[in-house]
């Protein structure tokens, strides 16, 4: 299964309340930060939510071995 590079590229500070939660539970508390999660509809779906404040890189799973 693929994993997705999340990283946080844009402040939260003029972000809606929803925005700063789902970055929250992202995993990403500053700028440059960058987490790896599992490629599933529930964080794509977080991804869809703040996808103007963070990048997203698909990585292989011969790339992590």
């Amino acid at each position: 299964m693929a994993r997705l590079k999340i990283t946080l590229h844009k402040s939260v500070n003029s972000a809606k309340p929803n925005q700063v939660i789902t970055v929250k539970t992202l995993g990403l508390k500053k700028i440059r930060q960058s987490v790896t999660m599992p490629d599933n509809p529930a964080v794509r779906g977080m991804i869809h939510t703040v996808r103007h404040l963070v990048t997203v890189e698909e990585i292989s799973e011969e790339a992590q071995a």
